[in-house]
């Protein structure tokens, strides 16, 4: 089970400890172990990390799967040590978030990219067979596509050649990075086939943002939560049904589901490598540097992530997929100085 979890550590426990550092506007208080919150995507990875951090000696971390956005309010509500130290993103913070970040006193905020992943569309191995586009996705899921309010039922009433199947999918929250990149990716990629939406983001963005992004509640959509692995238990068990998470849930359950191809490419190991896979995106954890002193064993953990997401480390078999040597490089160098993020990056 992937939902708001915490790893090695009782809850009482950390509450009694989290409860012993000052208040949110200093940076006083220690703790004696890191805290984390964030993505299901990077939630895996992260534990990987954590068991390969406490074997060397450190004291287990505690990795929160609470939703890149969740996590993100919580990592930016202040400093000391009742806040969390690390947000592990399935997407990059946005202005608004470093904005959030510095009005509550979170001032120095380092960006790691630690690899990447795929937003995967998958069914059971006895499933139909789909292929997808991202049009096709967007004419299923978005509230009002190309502007009008969806009234499509079956995948045959988005596309004359799928299925006569009722549209049924499941997918993450509104808390989930994943759902920001299903946004982004997948839905805008669709909406923008029709030129109208392309000169409309122009003219008004707001409206914009509600014909492509918005994603419909009348059923066809299933929001399952920040638990993954639900979402591939329900899928393999109905022929009919589709899912939405990150790749490595699809490579480590190959034996009863499978990868639905989106424009003709297969969400495979090497396509979202070289982002030919539209799905494609980047992963992170972001560090509050305000943290590296007071919190015993920051700094340990976080250069435990360089030593595990090369070509050799022990991310690759859990399903990471990994970041070109240059970006590796750019990263680990990240960590060895701790440099802020530049907030003129982010949008």
């Amino acid at each position: 089970m992937r939902s708001t979890k915490t790893f090695l550590i009782v809850a009482a426990s950390a509450m009694a400890l989290a409860g012993c550092g000052g208040s949110g506007g200093s940076s006083s208080g220690s703790r004696d172990f890191v805290r984390a919150v964030g993505s299901s995507t990077v939630y895996p990875f992260a534990t990987a990390v954590a068991e390969q951090f406490a074997k060397a000696g450190g004291k287990s971390p505690v990795i929160e799967s609470t939703g890149t956005g969740a996590g993100m309010k919580l990592f930016c509500a202040g400093v000391g040590a009742q806040h969390p130290d690390i947000e592990n993103a399935s997407r990059r913070m946005k202005k608004s978030e470093y904005d959030e970040c510095q009005k509550n006193g979170v001032t120095d905020i380092v960006e790691v990219q630690v690899g990447i992943d795929g937003i995967a569309f998958a069914e059971s191995q006895n499933g139909p067979g789909m292929k997808l586009t991202p049009t096709d996705i967007y004419k299923a899921l978005a509230a009002n596509p190309f502007g009008k309010p969806n009234t499509a039922k079956t995948w045959k009433d988005v596309n004359p050649s799928l299925p006569n199947e009722p549209i049924l999918v499941y997918g993450p929250p509104s808390t989930s990075g994943t759902r920001d990149a299903l946004k982004e990716l997948i839905l805008e990629a669709g909406c923008k086939t029709d030129p109208a939406m392309v000169a409309l983001k122009d003219t008004d963005k707001d409206k914009f943002e509600a014909a492509c992004h918005d994603i419909r509640e009348d059923g066809p959509y299933v929001d399952a939560g920040e638990n993954d692995n639900l979402i591939v238990q329900k899928i393999s068990q109905n022929p009919k049904a589709i899912g939405i998470f990150g790749y490595s849930f699809l490579e480590e359950n190959a034996k009863t589901i499978r990868g639905i191809p989106m424009s003709g490419i297969e969400p495979t190991y090497d396509t979202i490598a070289n982002f030919t896979y539209p799905g494609a995106r980047p992963l992170f954890i972001y560090i509050k540097k305000q943290h590296l002193a007071p919190i015993k064993g920051l700094q340990g953990y976080i250069t435990e992530w360089t030593k595990a997401w090369g070509p050799d480390g022990y991310l690759k078999p859990k399903g990471m997929v990994i970041s070109p040597e240059d970006v590796r490089t750019k990263s680990a160098a990240i960590v060895a100085n701790m440099t802020p993020l530049n907030p003129a990056d982010l949008k």
